[in-house]
């Protein structure tokens, strides 16, 4: 019976690798949950309820989504933010988040291998310890971009409501210097939101590939951290 490696460097591609770590993870589902409770409660404000039962004046049902939205928001940019100070502090995997090499040929080489590998077409399959190169990229850029221009439009919606000279004015009303129509600030909020769940689906069908068709678990090592190898072949296909 082969024994299980526990490697925590650059030494092997065979084994286990502790990866991801407990604040990486803490986040990844907060992050998960968030966007979830955003989307839904999104989808409301952008199309309220066509009438409520009873009094207008018993009721405070799209109030409540709003709050749970904003609750939700605060929740996603907080978490946001320490993530990226745990990209500086944690390690070398943590800061794939920020740090994509995309001044590295080779990386491009292997992101679109990943490419042809995701649409069925190379049944070559190489071995990673963190987040290979297409999926490195594409949470740099929705985890990254995307997720700060959600954070700077929706607050500065928010600061609608707060008034001039509210902490979310302060700090996001530069947005309507920017494009100063409210109701397309909106839209490209919105937009951000589908682009956003769409990102979700696409990373959902990613990680599931990889847990059954790839050579190392896609799945489990969001909860435990650990990157498991299911072949004690080289790292590239040969």
């Amino acid at each position: 019976m082969a024994t299980s490696r526990v490697a925590t460097g650059n030494e092997s591609y065979t084994g286990t690798v502790y990866v991801f770590e407990v604040p990486v993870r803490v986040w990844h589902w907060i992050h998960a949950l968030a966007i979830t409770v955003l989307a839904i409660s999104g989808y409301f404000i952008a199309n309220p309820l066509p009438s409520v039962s009873g009094e207008a004046s018993d009721s405070f049902l799209m109030g409540n989504i709003r709050l749970v939205h904003f609750i939700a928001a605060m929740v996603f940019a907080v978490g946001l933010f320490v993530r990226f100070y745990w990209a500086i502090v944690g390690n070398k995997y943590a800061k794939g988040l920020v740090v994509v090499p995309v001044w590295r040929v080779e990386f491009w080489k292997r992101l679109w291998h990943e490419v042809l590998m995701y649409s069925f077409l190379t049944r070559k399959v190489a071995k990673y310890r963190g987040h290979n190169p297409l999926a490195q990229l594409a949470m740099w850029i929705f985890n990254v971009v995307l997720a700060l221009f959600m954070v700077c439009t929706g607050f500065a919606l928010y600061s609608q409501g707060t008034g001039a000279g509210s902490w979310a004015d302060t700090l996001f009303g530069w947005v309507f210097v920017i494009e100063p129509s409210s109701q397309a600030v909106r839209m490209w909020h919105l937009l951000g939101m589908w682009l956003m769940v769409f990102f979700v689906i696409i990373h959902i069908y990613m990680v599931i590939r990889a847990e059954f068709m790839s050579r190392q678990n896609g799945i489990s090592v969001m909860i435990d951290g650990i990157r498991r190898f299911k072949d004690d072949g080289p790292r590239d296909p040969q």
